[in-house]
């Protein structure tokens, strides 16, 4: 891989790889491309990019990324195969904050800016970081599941995966406060993780409440996937339905079904559409030469039955997806 960035590097040293002034062609790349918060960033980059035609700006949304979300070496081709195609900018969401440093900086070194979003990169070289402040995201799951469980019993949390800068950040942000305010809730587990799939979660969910058993009084899962994986595992040992209080993150279909139904507590939200906008908005006004910030909060709130309907909470619950994606 290394022999191939320096390749790449030098085919393009001091050539300035944007196009003609208003055409652009901005890669889009997520960490994957099925779950619904993808689809969501997708949506968002559409919008982008209808606006951008409005006002007489070309600018062609490339959506590409790897299938599934532990697939690093597929994300890492697709963005250096977008190096060879000279694309204006890159949007990315790395899968790894260190594994996807080098293809990165090898881009911006080749004149092809890069807006992270969603998850952190541990490098510079971007121009900008578009993303929910997850910390913060697991801070507030901490809460609102300290409190529903007043303050005490035994709590686990499901990891998603190794090197996701946000998850870990989620995960960290909630520790922070289980342990900081709630001194009655013992954390049973903190340690394992989900995988890439509902599937992979489900396992590891299972072998937790296998192992733990009736002793669980709360979980948290912090991603999507992880939280739908809990979610089915939770119905199969019987303990849904306000049993065990369940907060997730992220608002897939599933689990927003699960908090009518009143299996689970709450979920986390971010604005995925949001982000995906922004992401676009901030790579073409780069490549305007314009300043823009280093980085971009696009929010993050809590989502309960009791709020669900209110208009703000609706449309982060159900973003129109069809209305940019067909």
């Amino acid at each position: 891989m290394k022999k191939l960035l320096a390749v790449l590097l030098l085919a393009f040293a001091g050539t300035s790889l944007a196009p003609a002034a208003d055409t652009y062609r901005i890669a889009v790349i997520p960490k994957g491309t099925t779950h619904e918060f993808w689809k969501s960033i997708h949506a968002g980059a559409v919008k982008a990019q209808r606006e951008f035609a409005a006002q007489g700006i070309s600018v062609n949304i490339i959506w590409k990324g790897p299938l599934k979300e532990d697939d690093r070496e597929a994300q890492v081709q697709v963005v250096e195969n977008f190096i060879g195609q000279r694309v204006s900018a890159m949007v990315l969401a790395p899968l790894d904050r260190r594994g996807l440093v080098a293809p990165v900086e090898t881009a911006v070194r080749g004149k092809i800016p890069v807006v992270i979003i969603d998850s952190a990169l541990d490098s510079k070289a971007a121009a900008s970081f578009v993303s929910t402040d997850n910390r913060e995201g697991g801070r507030i799951a901490a809460r609102n599941l300290g409190q529903a469980l007043a303050g005490q019993g035994n709590v686990i949390l499901l990891r998603y995966a190794v090197g996701s800068a946000s998850t870990e950040e989620r995960e960290e942000g909630f520790l922070e406060v289980m342990k900081k305010d709630f001194p009655g809730i013992k954390l049973l587990s903190t340690d394992q993780h989900a995988g890439a799939t509902r599937d992979t979660a489900k396992r590891v969910a299972e072998t937790l409440l296998n192992r733990h058993g009736r002793q669980v009084n709360g979980v948290f899962a912090s991603n999507e996937s992880s939280a739908t994986g809990m979610l089915l595992a939770l119905r199969d040992a019987g303990l849904a339905g306000g049993k065990v209080k369940f907060v997730g993150f992220d608002a897939g279909e599933a689990l927003v079904a699960a908090l009518k139904a009143g299996d689970v507590e709450g979920i986390v939200v971010q604005n995925p559409m949001r982000m995906g906008y922004t992401g676009v908005k901030t790579a073409v006004a780069v490549l305007r030469g314009e300043k823009v910030p280093a980085v971009i909060d696009t929010g993050v709130g809590f989502v309960t039955k009791a709020n669900m309907n209110s208009p703000e909470m609706a449309e982060l619950l159900n973003p129109p997806l069809d209305q940019y994606l067909k």
